[in-house]
Parts: structure tokens; sequence; C-alpha cells
């Protein structure tokens, strides 16, 4: 069974930056999307970006598009949220997932879809 372990977060000021982490504990397939969430307490988890292993194709939801970048690094099994320009409303609790997929469906796919999870890291941005 894989694991998603991830890593980074913190509390930073706004218009700052954060690096988050989303490691697997084996390899997995190259057909695997892998998606990030994030939660505001009282909501639901809202889906914000996504990363097709195979072509790297990404994907990206409209608040955090141009400020955030995610990415993957094969051989270390991991993959990146690069968040950029950061804001008060960007607070929350941030969750990678990952579930085989296909390149045309990765952007699509929502948390229902979703089997494998992380532990979630929270994120503070304080205006």
């Amino acid at each position: 069974q894989v694991q998603l372990v991830q890593s980074g977060g913190g509390s930073v000021q706004a218009g700052g930056s954060l690096r988050l982490s989303c490691s697997a504990s084996v390899y997995t397939s190259p057909y695997t999307c892998t998606a990030w969430f994030r939660r505001i307490p009282g909501k639901e988890r809202d889906w914000i970006a996504a990363i097709f292993g195979d072509d790297g194709s990404t994907f990206y939801g409209d608040s955090v598009k141009g400020r955030f970048s995610i990415s993957q690094d094969g051989p270390k099994k991991t993959v990146y949220l690069e968040m950029n320009s950061l804001k008060a409303e960007d607070t929350a609790m941030y969750y990678c997932a990952a579930l085989p997929a296909n390149r045309w469906n990765c952007g699509s796919l929502r948390e229902s879809s979703f089997t494998i999870w992380g532990q979630g890291t929270q994120v503070t941005v304080s205006s």
C-alpha cells in the first residue's frame, strides 16, 4: 500500500512563499495523478492543483493559478507545491492525494475519487 508523507508548510506573512512536499513510500506507476487539496475549518476540501506523472501535465484551480506551481521529481518520488504571493485566504490545511488515472481526467478528479491521502500540513498566512 502506497503511503504519502507530506512536509513543508508553516507560517508566513502575506506575499511570502512556502513549498510543500508529498513523497510516496514506494514507486508508483507513471500513470498516476497527484493532486493538492486544502481545507478551511468547517468546509470541504477544495481541489487546487494536480499533476499527471507520465508527462508532467499540470492543472490548476482559478484561486491559485499564476501563484502556485505543482511539479514532480520522479527519482525522489515526490510532488511539490510551490506557493508564491501567499494571501491570508490561503490559510488552510493542505493535503496531497494520489490515484491511478490518465492524462485526460487528471485535471477533473475531485476529492471523492482519491483513495490515497497524505497526513495534511498546516499553512498559515498572516496579513
